[in-house]
């Protein structure tokens, strides 16, 4: 029963600790745009296969 004494304040702490991470991220705007940043990263990675097709050297057989 002593350990209980411990695990519970402890635990409370936790709990509160991610309550203010959860309201800081809400603050600060974290997740305002979630489709940009899946947008973005898709067009990127078209970007970069274009590129590297333009400067590939083509095989000599």
């Amino acid at each position: 029963m002593n350990v209980l004494v411990v695990l519970i304040p402890v635990s409370v702490c936790l709990g509160v600790a991610g309550l203010l991470a959860c309201l800081w991220t809400l603050r600060h705007g974290q997740y305002d745009d979630l489709e940009g940043d899946a947008a973005r990263i898709l067009l990127e990675d078209l970007d970069g296969d274009r590129a590297d097709s333009a400067t590939a050297q083509p095989e000599k057989t």
